[in-house]
């Protein structure tokens, strides 16, 4: 797909379409997506070998603000981040009106979300395997409850993210661990006190002790922010369907038959 000017606009139009693929989905009243407008954080301060724009691919990158004028072509409420990053205003929001709704759904496949899942009030969505995970699935999948998800991540890593864990942790050997003392704080220096069966639990347990600056840094980092400010009320998030001359006005831009994309609901 190539929009008049030339460009690739094909994740762009990807983007467009799935979005109003899940807001065909039933159940769905109100939406919002959240972009990291500029990829490079207040994170990024803080670590220098956090995640950012370098090695992405400019066909993609430069289509970010495209596709931030789609979801609003749709009448779908965009977040821009700056200074915060896309899953700090999903974590924020989630909590904000997690008791006015009758589900939080939160649609990524991103671990670092799973920290904010609370019951079946607050569930992450990874559209591509349709799988809903609530707290008892965080539990099942991560061998945690979702507030220790930072410190798991912080001990195993989240290369995603650009973090890299400690050497040696894993997912079991931190699981395990955590399970039973759900801080970083919490886990007893000597290995012998932890009443647990990890493997190489001296090695590791010396490894913590020596890289406990790095640790608490990591878990910082994956901790998310849940203070994002929102000049928007729950009513702004409610979807009343797709504004139709903005809707066309986008496709012209470019270069999309508006004709050819699938809409079951036009704003009154």
């Amino acid at each position: 797909m190539i929009a008049p000017d030339g460009s690739d606009v094909r994740a762009t139009l990807g983007i467009l379409e799935s979005t109003l693929g899940l807001l065909r989905e039933p159940g769905v009243t109100h939406l919002a997506a959240s972009f990291d407008t500029v990829i490079e954080s207040f994170r990024n301060d803080m670590f220098a070998g956090y995640k950012s724009s370098v090695g992405m691919e400019e066909v993609l990158l430069k289509q970010f603000p495209l596709a931030e004028e789609a979801l609003d072509a749709i009448g779908v409420v965009v977040w821009q981040n700056i200074e915060f990053e896309a899953d700090d205003a999903l974590a924020a929001a989630a909590i904000r009106w997690a008791d006015d709704v009758e589900q939080v759904v939160i649609a990524t496949p991103d671990k670092d979300l799973s920290q904010v899942v609370i019951g079946d009030r607050i569930v992450t969505y990874n559209r591509r395997e349709r799988k809903i995970i609530n707290e008892a699935g965080v539990i099942e999948k991560f061998g945690v409850h979702p507030e220790s998800i930072p410190d798991y991540l912080a001990l195993v890593g989240d290369s995603a993210d650009g973090v890299p864990g400690l050497p040696g942790w894993g997912a079991k050997s931190a699981s395990t661990v955590l399970a039973r003392f759900h801080r970083l704080e919490m886990i007893p220096a000597d290995p012998d006190e932890w009443g647990v069966t990890v493997r190489s639990a001296a090695k590791l347990a010396t490894t913590l002790q020596e890289h406990q600056e790095e640790v608490y840094l990591y878990r910082e980092l994956t901790t998310l922010r849940l203070d994002v400010p929102f000049s928007e009320t729950l009513e702004d998030l409610k979807w009343r369907g797709v504004p139709r001359q903005k809707f066309e006005a986008f496709c012209s831009k470019l270069g999309f038959n508006p004709s050819a994309i699938r809409v079951d609901r036009w704003m009154d």
